[in-house]
């Protein structure tokens, strides 16, 4: 019996020096950071627009292109680590086929490119 909970001692230094860590970072900011507040700093900032505003206002499109062009691209690079964890075991059939992946997500990150849909006016 104590063998098995001997086993178990890494972990549990482990979740102790992570709840240390954890609540150092939570308390830190308390106890050390420079407290000037103004207004420009306490308001929110969400589009490029007043959070208080009419909720019917229009505003940009391209807060919204963007974000989607973020999410769409993050979400296909997210794909490389399993494929890079698994490097070895796949063999040239999985590494063609991330190059495939890869010349797809190329191109499309080209065409976007042109057409102008990073271009910040």
């Amino acid at each position: 019996m104590a063998e098995v909970l001997s086993s178990y001692i890494p972990i549990v230094i482990f979740i102790a020096i992570c709840l240390i860590i954890g609540l150092a970072l939570m308390v830190a900011p308390f106890a050390l950071a420079f407290k000037a507040p103004d207004a420009e700093k306490l308001s929110a900032y969400e589009c490029g627009f007043n959070a208080f505003d009419d909720a019917r206002m229009k505003f940009d499109i391209r807060f919204y292109l963007v974000a989607i062009l973020f999410i769409i691209f993050d979400l296909e690079v997210a794909f490389l680590f399993p494929w890079a964890a698994s490097f070895g075991d796949i063999g040239w059939f999985g590494f063609w086929s991330m190059m495939v992946f890869l010349a797809v997500l190329t191109i499309g990150f080209v065409y976007e490119w042109k057409k102008g849909a990073l271009e910040w006016e």
